[in-house]
């Protein structure tokens, strides 16, 4: 029989005396989670202490999201400590979150707690597949994970530290790194956390500049508050384009109303970047003629907002994404000098991007003339076995940009494409419809203009967007003789977004049916 173990130690057991420090990083694909970790078990060991790192990874919504922690602890009597494998709600002493919503997730968790922790973290948002997904507007807000912070967390340091490692030609973990030795919750001087990131090897320079302009804004402290969401800016009207072609279309512009200018203006610019000056001349007679309804319909009193909506999805509308406009922009060379810019390419390093296509026969079909294309379309089991499956493909090899190139080749034929007919077919229908509402309910036809934005995307989510919309413009004729059309058609419009399924729409459409 075992004997009774209370109020007994056992011959060469200690008792531990005090607790190890604990620190859960909460970090996403490419922020460097585990290079933090490491640089804080290094820090660590080089004091002398013991320090133990784990990590456990996340689920695919968070883009890769992972849990790395870290346990540390002086030796004691020549003896390692036994130190934890997982962080326990309510025993956290510092976390490190390397973006917004995860330092939400670490108090969904209770890693965070009012008597004990010191969370730092930044106010950047890297968005998960759960909010780009969504029709519309999708995103969470900020402003809860930001009001909880200040509650939940004995401590808070929270900046824009993307923004600050962008600054520096570093990444997030350099920066969360000098916030936490500016932070005084490590036994370390700050000598110590420098001379770890001069002992890695490579990028040491932009590392220490990114973690001392960290330290210093930690040093210095804030208010916190989310990263700022910048509303997009409209370039205005120039007074000339410097071909005359482009300075045509600027002389047009200058007709209508100089509200309307910089709208205008930006739609000019999008339609001539995805075809011809002749094609975003044709916008603007589009919208001379909804113009002048406006104004029959009194739209100077009401600031315009029939031209205003119509100069922006008309223009959304016309530049439709098609294979030709898929390949053009995967082939551009400021896109290549993004991508190098986002994973930090030196000068002398070659980058490859593998692309993931998966076209279906309606988008060969597509850019196709449009005769041929209706004959693809009515025999798909000639060319089922070409599209079957997707591939994975290496633009930047000569043979795949070679097809890419030739496949953008195909812009200026567009325009006697099965795709662009049937495009300008809706287009008509669409626009047909605004102008015979206007004149009776102004507002119904803005909404109809809006419907719109329900259509975005290629392939398979464009075929969704398109679906919707056609099921929300169908429910025009019943609101036609409603004095409140207007605001059934904008629920119409919202329910559209809330999901992929479409479910509240339809639930949406029973209602207005029953009215």
């Amino acid at each position: 029989m075992n004997a009774p173990l209370s109020g007994k130690v056992m011959p060469g057991v200690r008792r531990a005396s005090e607790r190890p420090i604990s620190v859960a990083i909460l970090a996403i694909g490419g922020q460097g989670g585990g290079v933090l970790a490491d640089w804080i078990v290094a820090l660590a060991e080089s004091q002398g202490w013991h320090a133990q790192s784990t990590s456990v990874p996340g689920v695919a919504q968070r883009t890769g999201a992972t849990v790395y922690y870290v346990e540390m602890l002086p030796a004691r009597d020549g003896r390692p400590p036994i130190l934890s494998l997982m962080p326990a709600p309510g025993d956290v002493d510092v976390v490190l979150a390397a973006e917004l919503m995860e330092a939400g997730r670490s108090m969904l968790r209770g890693l965070v707690t009012p008597d004990r922790t010191t969370l730092i973290a930044s106010s950047h948002r890297s968005y998960a597949v759960s909010e780009k997904a969504k029709p519309g507007n999708g995103l969470s807000p900020s402003s809860p994970v930001i009001d909880a912070a200040g509650v939940a967390a004995k401590r808070t340091i929270v900046f824009d530290m993307e923004r600050l490692a962008l600054e520096h030609g570093s990444v997030v973990s350099a920066c969360l790194f000098g916030a936490l030795a500016a932070a005084n919750v490590l036994p370390f001087g700050r000598d110590s956390f420098e001379a770890i990131v001069k002992s890695g090897g490579r990028g040491i320079e932009p590392s220490l500049s990114a973690f001392a302009a960290a330290f210093d804004r930690a040093t210095v402290g804030a208010p916190l508050s989310p990263a700022p969401v910048h509303a997009k800016q409209f370039a205005a009207l120039p007074a000339a384009a410097g071909h005359p072609l482009l300075n045509a279309l600027l002389r047009r512009i200058r007709g209508f109303e100089p509200a309307l200018h910089p709208m205008l203006f930006a739609g000019v610019r999008r339609l001539t970047d995805f075809q011809d000056p002749a094609y975003a001349d044709e916008y603007l007679d589009r919208l001379t003629a909804l113009y002048a309804t406006d104004l029959l319909a009194g739209g100077a009193d009401k600031g315009y907002a029939l031209t205003l909506a119509a100069a922006k999805y008309v223009a959304v509308a016309m530049a439709y994404d098609d294979v030709i406009r898929v390949a053009e922009l995967k082939i551009r060379s400021p896109r290549h000098t993004r991508v190098r810019d986002e994973v930090g390419a030196q000068a002398d390093q070659i980058v490859y991007t593998t692309e993931f296509m998966h076209p279906r026969v309606q988008e060969f079909a597509g850019i196709m003339p449009a005769w041929f294309g209706r004959w693809v379309e009515a025999h798909p089991e000639l060319f089922r076995s070409l599209f079957r499956k997707g591939r994975r493909v290496r633009s930047g090899t000569i043979g795949w940009f070679l097809v890419l190139y030739l496949i953008s080749a195909f812009k200026p034929i567009r325009r006697r494409t099965l795709r662009h007919t049937r495009e300008v077919e809706i287009l008509e229908k669409w626009l047909a419809l605004v102008t015979a509402q206007a004149p009776a309910n102004y507002d119904l036809a803005v909404e109809i203009l809006r419907a719109r934005r329900l259509v975005k995307g290629y392939s398979g989510t464009h075929a969704i967007g398109s679906s919707k919309f056609d099921r929300v413009i169908g429910a025009v004729p019943m609101l036609t003789a409603r004095s409140d059309g207007a605001l059934w058609l904008r629920r119409l419009n919202q329910a559209a977004f809330v999901d992929e399924s479409g479910e509240a729409l339809d639930g949406a459409l029973k209602t207005i049916a029953t009215l």
